[in-house]
């Protein structure tokens, strides 16, 4: 299935973006042939949202932050008990 990016035609001017979508497409400039991108088109969204998250380095961060917390939470609860 071919790769599709979201625009903002069908959604209000100031959304909060969070873009969890990750693909490679071909990009012969780079070394490795390709780069990775999300499933919101970053540039034609970024003037028209009021924050968006960019593809690599946007929700990747806070997964893990979040993973973390909750793991060291469990190990609270576990001495706990």
């Amino acid at each position: 299935m071919p790769h599709r990016r979201h625009d903002m035609r069908r959604r209000d001017r100031g959304a909060v973006v969070i873009d969890v979508g990750i693909s490679r497409i071909p990009d012969p400039t780079k070394k490795s042939g390709y780069r990775t991108v999300g499933d919101v088109d970053f540039e034609a969204v970024r003037a028209k949202a009021k924050a968006i998250t960019p593809v690599p380095g946007g929700v990747g961060p806070m997964t893990i932050a979040m993973l973390v917390s909750n793991t060291v939470r469990a190990a609270e609860l576990s001495l706990e008990a």
